[in-house]
């Protein structure tokens, strides 16, 4: 009952009243959530319904998913000898990023979108959503995309009959794309048909748009829409909206998923994606091998000339000379030139070859590196270096369309590529100057052989130097010819590495909206919602609503609340003694038997901060419960600037102290019975024009000394302290000073006015009262005020008893 400012700081505490309050803080919170159950009940509802609505009536999301397998490149002749050497990444492994990087790049993006033509999106009208159509289109619209076009608004289309139909605009936020410049789209405000009534077939076009919508199944009054997207804006969509993820670190399989209300299009998206993927892998293959079939293609177109010419000259010249075979010297000869001259042929492509490859690596070229086997050019080392940059070019050029020059792939790439260059013009110039070494030991030895021929006839050294010509065209025509159908051979037999192994599927139930989620959300929602409110509005509330809040900020004890009168009788202790009220004063009572022992005459004074607080209902039923117990007592009425006493008793207030104080009347005559036993009152009398003044008289402390002599208890009902200045002088007439406060009235600053009339006004013996403390709180709690308690209705019982709701009687039974 009484605070803790009053207890000893150095008597230990007892862990089990610690408990307690902690316990009693905890219930009193949740009466005060409890106390708006109804709007908690209400908010939670609203919050499953909500949540309901939106699981009926949004759009099913889908997850389609697929997988490819990722092959390793088995690694080139030679190159661990490159990488023991210092040039790293010139492996032939695949990297699992790098194929990320591809599957979601932008160009594989395009190119899918291209070859499925979405650009034209298709929808039907249902309630609170609008579906997309894929499949089994009811109208097609044909968009000419070579010109300019508006895009990214919402078309409405109502079809009129067979063959018209009305267009208007759903929804704006409409851009213009232009086919010359395809990645910068500029906005366009206000945009307008040129009329609202078109015909099927017919090409509605502007400045800005040219389009055709086309009749396939729809019947008079189908309400669809379309929107136009160009295939920049679909590429970025779909690259940003795939999802690219190894299986699991070890793995090198790739899952590849799409969230989509359209099942079958995301199906449709991935597979052809996949596609794409796999026709870009065998390009790449394929590139060696057209590049060189153009070369090869490049020599024969020369040496065909050549062959043609000597043909033709072989045959003249026998024809002329009627010589048809060479002797037998003269095809010892012959044969011996033919196969240097043979040698000289290849090795002479060799180092065209080898010219032409450290021109391409001087100019810094990227692409069409022609394979050094498919000339005939055995070195392995030589082979693998070729093969590795041709790989790490088509690297930089897949990284390259996703990423900066800055970002570590692209730079750490270029690197390699730089080390393989360094490393492939090492090798080619060793490469030159070997093949011109040959070159010239096999001119001597084609020069040594042709001395054999001066001792032939003439006739015969003819023949042969012809021949030499036609043999030599020949044999650099076949082996031209053998190389580029080798060079067809395995551009055909190419395959793509990499491989899917789960075409897309979709699954059959969607992932989204998680039904079973949204309610509860919903609901949680509907629960955190209003007890968020609550908390916010009792954090920002100014008033005394927490007894113990109060308690705390006290310097001086709480010594009593008193619960809510919910009568009219401003008197329930005398008028309802049974009441839950009137045991409030009665535990009071007996609490100032404590606060002022062993006197038989009692002053007891009442004040608060600001009118209206209760202080005068407070002071009548506490004089009320001492005259029940039948102690004389007498009500003063002391605040002479606002009386209230008169009319809760319903007396005329004609003469009071103010009179008594203000004349030669006497206060016995201005003393009135109430109408119950032991209990009079002095009314405040008529409004005075100096109160003050009249307080501070010599002759108020006169007589006031005289009705204590004639009283067990005074009652002092005094004006608020916080707004007149007399009250302060009251306090040396009274034994026990009480401050009245109010729950839910008071503001919570108040309480320093009563800490600084105990701590700078030197006022001792004060008390705190809480008046008006709302029940359906439980804020009576470890107080000394509850709901009261009795047998039955019709048996006996010490007070009235109070029905509470069901939450309220299951609580107290905890």
């Amino acid at each position: 009952m009484y605070s803790n400012n009053s207890a000893n700081p150095n008597q230990p505490q007892n862990p089990f009243l610690s408990q307690k309050e902690d316990e009693i803080d905890l219930k009193v919170l949740l009466f005060n959530y409890l106390q708006y159950w109804q709007w908690i009940a209400i908010a939670m509802f609203l919050g499953v319904l909500v949540a309901f609505l939106f699981n009926r009536y949004s759009t099913p999301i889908y997850k389609v998913e697929s997988s490819v397998l990722v092959e390793d490149d088995e690694p080139s002749l030679g190159m661990d000898l490159f990488e023991s050497g210092g040039f790293p990444g010139i492996g032939g492994k695949s990297n699992i990023e790098n194929e990320i990087g591809i599957l979601k790049s932008y160009t594989l993006a395009e190119e899918s979108v291209a070859e499925l033509n979405l650009n034209v999106e298709y929808f039907r009208e249902e309630f609170l959503r609008k579906p997309r159509l894929y499949n089994n289109l009811p109208i097609l619209v044909t968009v000419d995309w070579s010109t300019r076009q508006v895009v990214g608004g919402l078309y409405r289309l109502e079809v009129l009959d067979d063959s018209s139909f009305e267009l208007t605009i759903e929804e704006d936020g409409f851009s213009v794309f232009n086919p010359k410049d395809p990645y910068y789209k500029s906005q366009i405000e206000d945009f307008q048909l040129p009329r609202s009534i078109f015909s099927f077939g017919e090409e509605i076009k502007g400045d800005q748009f040219a389009f055709t919508v086309n009749q396939i199944s729809s019947l008079p009054g189908d309400v669809l829409f379309f929107r136009l997207v160009d295939t920049p804006s679909l590429a970025l969509k779909y690259r940003d909206e795939l999802a690219v993820a190894p299986t699991n670190k070890q793995s090198a399989i790739l899952s590849l998923s799409l969230e989509t209300a359209n099942r079958r299009l995301g199906e449709d998206y991935i597979n052809k994606l996949m596609e794409m993927y796999l026709n870009r892998e065998l390009k790449e293959k394929n590139r060696a091998s057209e590049s060189t079939v153009r070369f090869i293609d490049e020599q024969l177109s020369g040496i065909s000339d050549s062959l043609r010419f000597s043909e033709n000259r072989l045959q003249e010249y026998r024809t002329q000379n009627k010589i048809f075979n060479l002797s037998e010297e003269g095809s010892v000869v012959f044969e011996r030139l033919n196969e240097l001259e043979k040698e000289r042929s290849t090795t002479e492509l060799s180092l065209k070859y080898y010219q032409t490859l450290r021109d391409y690596l001087n100019s810094n070229q990227t692409g069409d590196l022609v394979a050094p086997s498919i000339i005939g050019v055995t070195d392995p080392l030589l082979n693998s270096l070729v093969e590795t940059l041709s790989e790490l070019q088509a690297e930089q050029v897949r990284l390259s369309t996703n990423f900066t020059d800055q970002t570590p792939a692209v730079r750490e790439n270029l690197t390699r590529i730089d080390n393989t260059k360094r490393a492939l013009q090492e090798n080619v110039n060793s490469a030159i100057g070997n093949t011109q070494n040959t070159l010239s030991d096999l001119n001597n030895q084609i020069r040594a052989a042709e001395a054999n021929i001066n001792s032939l006839p003439e006739t015969e050294r003819n023949l042969i130097g012809i021949q030499r010509k036609f043999t030599i065209n020949e044999n650099i025509y076949i082996y031209l010819l053998q190389k580029k159908a080798e060079a067809e051979i395995t551009k055909a037999a190419n395959m793509p590495k990499n491989s899917i192994l789960d075409s897309a599927k979709s699954g059959q139930l969607p992932i989204a909206p998680k039904k079973s989620l949204n309610l509860l959300i919903g609901m949680i929602l509907g629960f955190i919602v209003p007890i968020g409110f609550i908390t916010v509005k009792d954090f920002l509330n100014t008033k005394i609503e927490d007894p113990k809040e109060l308690e705390n900020q006290l310097k001086v004890p709480l010594i009593g609340m008193i619960g809510r009168n919910n009568s009219e009788d401003a008197i329930p202790v005398l008028n309802n003694p049974r009441s839950t009220v009137t045991e409030s004063f009665r535990s009071l009572r007996a609490d100032m038997s404590y606060l002022s022992p062993n006197r038989n005459n009692l002053a007891i004074l009442f004040t608060s901060s600001i009118s209206g607080e209760g202080k005068t209902f407070v002071s009548i039923n506490v004089a009320s419960v001492y005259a029940l117990m039948g102690k004389k007592v007498i009500l003063l009425g002391l605040d002479l600037r606002k009386p209230k006493i008169a009319d809760d008793f319903n007396l005329p207030n004609e003469k009071g102290m103010s009179t008594c104080l203000s004349s030669d009347l006497h206060w016995r005559e201005a003393v009135k019975p109430t109408g119950y036993k032991n209990f009079d009152v002095l009314l405040s009398g008529p409004i005075p024009p100096n109160p003050a003044e009249l307080l501070l008289q010599e002759k108020f402390g006169k007589i006031i000394n005289e009705i204590k002599e004639a009283y067990d208890v005074v009652i002092f009902d005094c004006p608020p302290v916080g707004l007149v200045s007399e009250t302060k002088e009251l306090f040396s007439f009274s034994d026990i000073n009480f401050f009245v406060f109010r729950q839910a009235y008071s503001m919570k600053g108040n309480t320093q006015i009563l800490n600084n009339l105990v701590e700078k006004g030197g006022v001792s013996k004060m008390y705190a009262i809480l008046n008006d403390v709302h029940v359906d709180k439980g804020y009576g709690y470890g107080y000394g005020y509850g709901y009261g308690y009795g047998y039955s209705n019709n048996s006996y019982g010490y007070h009235e008893e109070v029905q509470l709701p069901w939450w309220k009687r299951a609580l107290r039974r905890k």
